[in-house]
């Protein structure tokens, strides 16, 4: 790390994350508060049936009372999995307090390039002086991430060798979705195997995706739409100021549209994708182009020859039409691996494909443009499924709104053609080109985002997850995701305890095979954020309502640094 810092880094290191009160008492005044036993979110029996050690644990909530009477120094490690988000470093040093704070000879070890740095036990110790330069910074790079997983059976048994070696008491993993299912999978492992190490799980994902009632927000989410905001009120500035362009761009969110409809709440844009709204209604992905190219030509029509398009990054797979098409393929190149990556030449391949796909995806396969279809037969992720980041819908939606425009204009030249002549014909073709042109501009907003210094919201609320992590595993606490609620009040009203692992988890089908998966959150269309959306879209088609949100503000009022999500208040009543 450079020694030489901005006057922005100089001034979070000054930072001290405000805490909720419960979290501001010592451990020995502090008690826990336990619901009945949980369920999963959906397949209990099968779910129970892969996890009988941690299924049905109590939701946890901390409360003052009468703690731990000797609490014994504590060796816990920590792993950063996945993804970056704004805010893990404050996770980290959130832990690394708590477990000081709970006895000066508590040591913290940070376990390097994400999970396969557990199971080959690869860590540097973080004391005070290593730890100290990354309060309040973005980024993983304190000990860095990775995406590997704690599944096979070699490396469940290699994590046991490595905290037993190391007497760890815990391990902290920090993580979304399937890192987090991973921690449900060693914390079960360790009961099974009579290990003494508790595992705890931090939810993180700048997705959104990883929520539930009492998990109200996954860490990231605040500042990277934040961050993301900002650049979509810079273009709808330069777009009302040039007013010749259409800006497609593309956000981050392959399973949900969560980003996507939280810019869409702060910067009001002319037309925004949401992809399960598309699902829930069954558009076919003609039925989106037409309506994205209405809204174009409506808007020429009153001289408005620019706009704003949001569209998340996943709204490919949200088309039922597409998904079922990619599930075959999935199948098609996980079964055919060996020969497909054998096959010689594009068309080959696609001549391949075509044999093995159904008739109805064979059918929409070969409507899309080339550079689609070989993104879609490109690498797959650890799961076997398209890379859904590499497929540039954004450029797919832009060129097809073209190409609609276009038989438009050209069936209007035509029936003027055949009514009053050629002369007439070639004057209104001139006409049309004129009135109704469509440039466009496409932007992919992802990267940008997932490092950022984290916002206040996040930096507090990172910090307070790592204080969590700490007490639960003060109270001898495994298999709990950190939770702490009542986020869109002041921090001086929010709560904090735990959540079973197991109670988030369905099963999923990967690689042809039924899997317990923590379930992702998806836009819920008859939820509070996506009504409030619904209520006031029409009007922003035509009404240029563009919001500026500015870059995020570290200093100043409350309402200005402090706020959450506009998602977060409004599925909260706020």
């Amino acid at each position: 790390m450079s020694t030489e810092k901005s006057p922005l880094e100089k001034a979070r290191d000054a930072y001290k994350p405000k805490l909720p009160p419960v979290l501001s008492r010592g451990i020995g005044a502090l008690a826990i508060e336990e619901s009945g036993p949980t369920t999963a979110a959906a397949d209990a029996m099968e779910i129970e049936n892969h996890f009988p050690k941690c299924f049905g644990l109590p939701v946890i909530r901390f409360v003052p009372g009468k703690g731990p009477r000797d609490s014994k120094a504590l060796n816990v490690g920590v792993v950063l999995s996945g993804g970056q988000a704004p805010g893990g470093h404050n996770v980290i040093t959130g832990l690394f307090d708590g477990i000081k704070a709970i006895h000066k000879d508590s040591r913290l070890f940070g376990f390097r390039g994400g999970p396969k740095g557990l199971f080959t036990k690869k860590y540097t110790e973080l004391t005070a002086e290593f730890v100290e330069p990354y309060r309040n910074t973005g980024g993983f790079d304190m000990i860095g991430s990775g995406r590997d997983k704690i599944e096979k059976p070699e490396h469940l048994a290699d994590c046991r060798k490595v905290a037993d070696e190391m007497q760890l008491d815990a391990i902290v993993i920090i993580g979304g979705d399937d890192s987090n299912t991973n921690a449900a999978v060693l914390a079960e492992y360790f009961q099974k195997e009579g290990a003494s190490t508790r595992v705890i799980g931090v939810p993180k994902t700048i997705d959104g995706d990883l929520k539930s009632e009492q998990i109200e927000i996954s860490f990231g989410f605040d500042t990277t739409t934040k961050v993301y905001s900002e650049l979509i009120g810079n273009i709808c500035r330069d777009a009302a100021s040039a007013r010749k362009y259409w800006h497609f761009i593309k956000l981050m969110g392959r399973n949900a549209s969560h980003v996507t409809l939280e810019c869409a709440l702060q910067t009001q844009p002319n037309i925004t994708l949401i992809g399960e709204e598309v699902s829930e209604k069954e558009y076919t992905l003609a039925q989106v182009v037409e309506q994205v190219a209405n809204v174009v030509w409506r808007r020429a029509e009153a001289g408005l020859k620019f706009g704003i398009c949001l569209v998340p990054e996943g709204l490919i797979e949200f088309i039922p039409e597409i998904r079922l098409l990619i599930k075959e393929l999935n199948v098609i190149l996980h079964d055919n691996k060996e020969y497909f990556d054998g096959i010689r030449g594009y068309e080959n391949q696609i001549e391949f494909i075509n044999q093995k796909l159904s008739r109805e995806s064979s059918y929409v396969f070969s409507t899309l443009p080339h550079r689609i279809q070989q993104q879609l037969l490109l690498d797959r992720d650890s799961h076997g499924n398209v890379q859904v980041s590499k497929i540039e819908t954004e450029k797919l939606l832009i060129e097809q709104v073209d190409e609609f425009l276009a038989e438009r204009k050209a069936g209007m030249v035509q029936k003027a053609r055949k009514e009053q002549g050629d002369e007439a014909a070639e004057k209104l073709k001139d006409e049309l080109k004129k009135k109704f042109p469509f440039n466009t501009q496409s932007h992919f907003f992802g990267y940008e985002g997932r490092c950022s210094a984290p916002s206040n919201f996040d930096a507090d609320y990172t910090y307070s997850l790592g204080m969590t992590a700490s007490v639960l595993i003060a109270f001898g606490k495994t298999s709990y995701m950190c939770a702490v609620s009542n986020l869109a009040a002041p921090v001086s009203e929010w709560t904090a305890g735990g959540v079973p692992l197991v109670s988030l988890m369905n099963i999923e089908t990967r690689k042809g095979k039924r899997v317990p998966v923590i379930r992702k959150a998806l836009v819920e269309t008859n939820g509070a954020p996506f009504k409030a959306f619904a209520a006031k879209r029409d009007g922003w088609e035509m009404n240029d309502e563009f919001v500026f949100p500015g870059a995020i503000q570290y200093f100043g009022p409350a309402e200005v640094c402090d706020a959450p999500t506009k998602t977060l208040r409004l599925e909260r009543g706020r």
